[in-house]
């Protein structure tokens, strides 16, 4: 891969960008100011200012160490998914990628397109780019699936502590499953609709599809320990909220603060800027359905999400800006398995 030259419409694009992700964290700041205000402010939420202002050091840092783990189990699995990126670049891009995903909340449409653009600039063909973007989604979801449906089954069969409550439980386990299944059977699926249409852009849009769903089913099947980057980006995430709520001194049973933390993320698709309120209010919402008291739920949520708002926000406009100082660089791919193992048996026979 070589470095294009650095085209006008590409320099609108990283001003845009910038000023996107600036923007973003400004109104972070000033949204997250006003919720510590309103707790502090409104009579019937100074309990959970106090709870807050009263949390333990201790496991607050453990917090803080639990989001910093997620976020380099997601660098991990993007740097899998990319395996010709190199290790430097690819980790500041997947840094920059969390970035917009905590700071400019799209359900994570800015995170992928900002990666995308990233990759592009440095001459990575679009279409590999939108696959293997997709492959990474779709990992990534399939993680959130499998631990959705495992930790409902096992809430509702009563191998967990926790509410028993088949709708609470049971259901969601059943709607993980039914996704999971059906993403399955779709490459298939797809693929006949594409024979049957005889060409054209839906067919070639079918055939991606399907060729996708089995990257992302090979990769998931494919045993390899970097899969646990994955595994690590989501449970290292409700590690976090864990260690807030044992902060407060108040810690419902994990298959809850699991199961809350799951469906309490789909706010993440509304279009608010670091979902602040959104999805604390999401939270505290299923926490309180699980049977948490409010007053816990309300700080633990609150903390968390400044926590896993700051960090990779953080740390990922770092990666950002360095990425922006070292654009013209050009990249070396890394090796492939199989060119690694030539490269190997070459060293060899020269001995």
């Amino acid at each position: 891969m070589s470095t294009p030259e650095l085209r006008e419409p590409q320099q609108v694009s990283e001003s845009d960008q910038a000023r996107r992700l600036r923007n973003g964290l400004v109104s972070g700041a000033i949204l997250l100011a006003l919720i510590v205000g309103l707790l502090l402010a409104v009579p019937g939420l100074h309990g959970v200012g106090h709870l807050v202002a009263d949390m333990a050091p201790g496991w607050v840092g453990a917090a803080v160490a639990l989001e910093i783990l997620s976020c380099l189990g997601y660098v991990l699995i993007f740097l899998t998914v990319f395996d010709r990126a190199p290790i430097v670049f690819g980790m500041r891009v997947a840094l920059t990628e969390m970035a917009f995903g905590a700071a400019v909340s799209l359900g994570g449409a800015g995170s992928i397109a900002v990666g995308a653009w990233l990759l592009r600039e440095r001459g990575v063909a679009t279409g590999q780019i939108a696959e293997r973007s997709a492959v990474l989604f779709l990992l990534t979801s399939a993680i959130n699936l499998i631990t959705l449906a495992a930790t409902g089954l096992a809430l509702g069969i009563g191998l967990l502590p926790g509410p028993r409550n088949p709708l609470l439980t049971l259901l969601p386990a059943a709607v993980a499953v039914a996704i999971f299944a059906f993403f399955l059977i779709l490459p298939p699926l797809t693929e006949r609709t594409g024979r049957t249409l005889g060409g054209g852009r839906v067919a070639t849009l079918l055939d991606a599809t399907a060729r996708t769903i089995r990257a992302t089913r090979s990769t998931l099947l494919r045993p390899n320990w970097r899969l646990l980057g994955a595994v690590g980006y989501l449970w290292f995430d409700i590690a976090v909220l864990w260690a807030c709520f044992r902060a407060t001194g108040h810690t419902p049973p994990i298959a809850v603060i699991v199961l809350a933390y799951q469906i309490g993320y789909l706010a993440n698709v509304l279009p608010v800027p670091g979902n602040i309120g959104v999805l604390e209010g999401s939270f505290v919402g299923m926490l309180v359905l699980y049977g948490v008291q409010a007053t816990p739920a309300a700080a633990a949520a609150v903390v968390y999400h400044a926590i896993a708002l700051w960090i990779p926000a953080i740390w990922g406009t770092a990666g950002f800006l360095r990425l922006r100082h070292s654009h013209h660089e050009p990249l070396i791919p890394r090796r492939t398995r199989e060119e690694r193992a030539k490269v190997r048996r070459g060293r060899s026979r020269l001995r």
